[in-house]
């Protein structure tokens, strides 16, 4: 069994009821309780038009990371996320691999840590409510270092529950 960190997003419809159903498949995928963030509202990015849900959760799983994206993208597909979204666009459910065990892992259609993880306050503010002494395995930096280099967006912690 290994630890994975999820991020999940979304910015379309009834943005925390897809958050709660979202934490609901990943404990029944985990088989476990899950260790949740606080769900955080952010301003949208890229080309999205509306603001954002965001949260990170900590599952345990049997699961290959591999096998785990792709759970999580039929997931996605299930709840009505188009297949062929473009980059940035508005998006019902958005779940992302932060980090799996002690991996390190790149290859075509798998990246670990998430590559763009460094750049987004939206997934790393939940991610330190998960994992506070997170270290990227990649370059060894502490999760307070990158959340002070990461670009400044407007994000604010709700009271909302999931």
């Amino acid at each position: 069994m290994e630890q994975a960190v999820i991020a999940i997003g979304s910015n379309l419809g009834d943005r925390l009821a897809m958050i709660k159903k979202a934490g609901s498949f990943l404990g029944r995928l985990s088989g476990n309780e899950i260790v949740k963030s606080s769900v955080w509202e952010s301003e949208p990015v890229g080309g999205a038009k509306y603001t954002f849900y965001n949260a990170a959760a900590v599952i345990t799983t049997e699961l290959p990371p591999a096998d785990l994206l792709s759970r999580l993208k039929e997931y996605e597909t299930e709840c009505g996320r188009e297949k062929n979204y473009a980059r940035w666009s508005p998006r019902i459910l958005d779940l992302d691999i932060i980090g799996y065990g002690n991996l390190v892992i790149e290859t075509d259609n798998l990246i670990i840590p998430h590559p763009e993880y460094k750049k987004r306050l939206f997934v790393l503010l939940p991610l330190k409510e998960v994992c506070r002494d997170w270290t990227d395995l990649s370059t060894g930096e502490t999760l307070d270092n990158i959340i002070n280099r990461a670009p400044e967006m407007d994000i604010d912690k709700t009271e909302l529950e999931w």
